[in-house]
């Protein structure tokens, strides 16, 4: 049985991006949707006065959001009902809630728009600097967000998740790189809820590996510590751990040693078994 990643939905991480938008945009009413069969269907809604948007289901090309989910950019009618330029296959329910200005803005993961978040306002409204880096913000936090989810997903979808005294070498070793690259991904985001998340994570692995010698030794390494370690751990170089943490390569130099010192180790190899034992590592 897959272990899987215990965290909110996709359609939760929506949700919540929908509803922060008329607070930081200021715009009133927001909505969106993800991806599903090439299809966009609007399932998270905040601030809005009816339910014309509701079943909403998108085409690409089609409106406003079809056209920046193809076109991969953010598109913008300042007076809806009369916009040229987009097909208004659905006035009926945009019109219908009332909706004046509407801001489109695609949700970009790995080169593919995943969803379209809108912003809309029920008089003309201009569409300053603020709402717009607001609104990308969201959307690319989303973006990050999914982003991670999958990678997690895909890294602990590939391998299984017997009781740990019956993890052979080949599944160790994969949860082992996993869990390095779980660290990588954390280093790089600066978002505190999701790497909390991910440190969740982080301690499920690490308590996979099954070690019962961890409670006789008391090692504290700080979390950058525990990212080169782990890295080293999977067999990179001090170059290709500086490159996937984005550290300078004598900066992670400096990180060994202090750890190898901490752990009162003299090479790298036996600061890695030492961790493991510690149960820092898995």
């Amino acid at each position: 049985m897959a272990l899987r990643f215990s965290s909110e939905t996709e359609q939760e991480l929506l949700a919540r991006a929908v509803d922060s938008l008329p607070r930081v945009t200021k715009f009133p009413v927001a909505f969106g949707g993800l991806t599903t069969d090439g299809l966009l269907p609007v399932t998270a809604t905040a601030g809005t006065r009816t339910r014309s948007l509701a079943g909403l289901v998108v085409q690409p090309e089609r409106g406003l959001g079809g056209r920046s989910l193809v076109e991969k950019r953010a598109r913008l009618a300042i007076d809806y009902r009369t916009a040229r330029g987009i097909t208004h296959d659905y006035d009926r329910a945009v019109l219908g809630e009332g909706i004046s200005t509407l801001f489109a803005v695609p949700v970009m993961v790995d080169g593919r728009a995943r969803g379209v978040l809108y912003c809309g306002s029920w008089a003309e409204s201009a569409v300053g600097e603020v709402v717009v880096r607001a609104a990308f913000s969201v959307a690319e936090s989303l973006a990050t967000e999914l982003r991670v989810r999958s990678e997690i997903e895909r890294r602990l979808s590939s391998f299984a998740a017997p009781a740990p005294t019956d993890i052979g070498s080949a599944a160790r070793e994969e949860l082992r790189e996993s869990y390095a690259e779980i660290r990588s991904i954390a280093a790089a985001i600066s978002d505190e809820s999701v790497k909390r998340r991910l440190q969740t994570i982080e301690r499920r692995l690490a308590a996979l590996s099954g070690d019962r010698s961890a409670a006789t030794l008391d090692i504290r390494l700080s979390p950058r510590e525990v990212d080169v370690l782990a890295s080293v751990a999977v067999g990179a170089t001090n170059a290709e751990v500086a490159a996937s943490l984005g550290l300078r390569e004598g900066t992670v130099k400096s990180y060994l040693q202090s750890a190898m010192s901490k752990l009162d180790v003299s090479t790298r190899h036996a600061a890695v078994t030492k961790a493991r034992r510690a149960g820092i590592l898995p």
